[in-house]
């Protein structure tokens, strides 16, 4: 300590920010990053177009993959990512409306910072309001079990109606719920939704309406030999993590040949390996053989001859779905296969998909081997679709675990911003008015669904304030008519996870954010920016974050 000075010793290069000046650099990156998905909010939401180093283009309006796709480098900006992707992996849905959330607090925080409220008070008020919008939430929400077809339907709907999939929402929507009704499970009185029960494929050719649900798993792959059977009806299915073909030494090997005979001896030796390999799996009864590993070329000829149906160089998960859809056993040597490891199914079959053969293996013991054949126009259509439909099955699922439901279009974030102002007035104090700031802040989403609508964003809040005012709690904005209605009537309503999740995610991302007050960067070791930022410490590249 120098005259009551603190002396940092850092490394040459070193930046450093502290105060005000850092807390605001972080502020201003993170709104940055909410600020450029707000515009993809809602049903009228626009898309981002995205371009990576390569060429490759993504085109969707699905906040967290939107992010994914983003080189964010600003270390705060990187932790407005990191909502998205929570939300994403917990939820499914509402990482777009989880950014804005986060976004608006950070803004409304901004505020009372220059009116000097400390950082640590609107810490409190955010955890508080938090907590307190939790209890709201499951106040207005309603119950909702599986057989509740019509409801749950509404919220897959709901989730499609923002996604470029709302074209075909009542098909899809009817997807979703089929698909989470055949996976869900039973467990001391609740329902549990193993994803790793349901596979997605996608295949470009043909229209988004022929999308259809499969009851089994479809593998994108071909029988590996054209005189191999099309179809196979009671099927016994050996699945091995072994190949069909010699394997070739690990080491270099010279074999020196004295006799012209001793080439056709070689050859018949190893289709006589090749042979016994066959003879193996047929042996224990199998008519159908799925490999991760190669088949080779003479192995498919006899297995060709015997009838039986192969594929090969199937993925490790599409084997360990139909290991769990058949009650087969993975092998990973020959010499232990038996008819007991054996998986079963009706039906196993070869059908042209567009341009390509797939195999379709239905009818498995497991009824809760289920699969979405996606088709649509183009890849990157084809793409957004399996996104949307993805988000659908997920806000189904959350629903269907949860047993609870709440109304959208904003109407539930209004509603809280209502209770919390009221609350506000009884805690009193200067927490009082972070509690408030929460309340303006959660108005950003009503808000955000009007200016993405081409509204007035101010009438349209004063007409849904004035609803909730009335104790219509279930008043939000219909983006459709450009008026403020009863959302469960219009059948916009979404899974109290979705909210739950949202605010609970923002709330600790704008904590965190607020109670940096020092930033120190320490210079590369390659060289360039500290701390890879750009500009220096926190700096902003023309143009944005990018």
């Amino acid at each position: 300590m120098i005259g009551g000075q603190p002396i940092f010793v850092l490394r040459e290069g070193t930046k450093r920010e502290s105060g005000r000046d850092a807390m605001q650099e972080n502020i201003d990156a993170a709104k940055a990053i909410a600020t450029s998905i707000r515009s993809t909010l809602g049903p009228r939401g626009m898309d981002k177009m995205l371009v990576d180093s390569l060429g490759d283009i993504v085109i969707t309006n699905d906040g967290v993959t939107i992010l994914k796709e983003m080189d964010v480098e600003h270390p705060a900006a990187k932790m407005m990512v990191e909502v998205s992707k929570t939300q994403d992996s917990y939820v499914g849905d509402g990482t777009t409306t989880a950014v804005v959330i986060a976004g608006a607090l950070l803004d409304q925080a901004q505020t009372l910072i220059n009116q000097n409220v400390h950082a640590t008070v609107i810490t409190e008020g955010y955890k508080m309001a938090a907590a307190e919008a939790s209890k709201v939430l499951d106040q207005i929400s309603k119950k909702v079990k599986l057989n509740d077809k019509e409801l749950l339907v509404k919220m897959a709907k709901t989730s499609l109606n923002s996604k470029s999939a709302s074209v075909e929402e009542d098909l899809l929507g009817n997807i979703s719920y089929e698909a989470i009704k055949n996976i869900a499970e039973e467990r001391d009185g609740k329902y549990y939704v193993d994803f790793d029960n349901l596979m997605i494929v996608k295949k470009q050719g043909g229209e988004i309406g022929e999308t259809q649900l499969i009851d089994g798993i479809i593998l994108d792959k071909e029988k590996v030999h054209s005189n191999m059977p099309k179809i196979v009806k009671d099927a016994k299915i050996a699945l091995l993590d072994a190949a069909l073909e010699i394997k070739k030494p690990e080491f270099d090997t010279n074999l020196q040949i004295s006799d012209p005979k001793m080439i056709q001896k070689f050859l018949t030796q190893e289709e006589d390996l090749l042979r016994e390999m066959v003879e193996k799996v047929k042996s224990t009864g199998a008519n159908v053989v799925i490999t991760q590993k190669g088949i080779d070329d003479m192995a498919q000829h006899y297995l060709a001859k015997e009838g039986i149906y192969a594929v090969r160089r199937v993925k490790k998960s599409d084997v360990d779905k139909l290991a769990k859809a058949t009650s087969a056993t993975i092998i990973s040597s020959l010499e232990e296969i038996t008819a007991s490891d054996l998986g079963f199914a009706s039906t196993v079959e070869e059908r042209k998909v567009g341009d390509d053969y797939m195999t379709f293996i239905t009818g498995s013991k497991n009824p809760k081997a289920i699969s979405i054949l996606i088709k649509a126009g183009t890849e990157h259509v084809a793409d957004e679709m399996e996104r949307s439909i993805t988000d659908s099955l997920h806000v189904v699922a959350a629903a269907v675990e949860d047993g609870a439901y709440i109304a959208g279009g904003g109407s539930a974030a209004e509603e809280i911003a209502f209770k919390l102002r009221s609350y506000a007035s009884k805690v009193g104090g200067r927490q009082q008015l972070a509690i408030e700031k929460f309340a303006d802040a959660l108005e950003d989403i009503p808000r955000a669904l009007a200016e993405n609508a081409g509204l007035d964003p101010i009438d349209m809040l004063i007409q849904i304030r004035s609803a909730h005012a009335q104790g219509k709690t279930n008043f939000g904005l219909n983006v459709f008519t450009g008026s403020v209605e009863d959302m469960e009537k219009t059948g916009v309503i979404e899974p109290i996870r979705v909210g739950k999740q949202a605010i609970e995610a923002a709330t600790e991302a704008a904590v965190m954010i607020l109670r940096i007050d020092d930033v120190i960067a320490t210079k590369s070791s390659k060289g360039g920016s500290p701390g890879g930022m750009p500009g220096g410490m926190g700096g902003m590249p023309p143009g944005g974050y990018e």
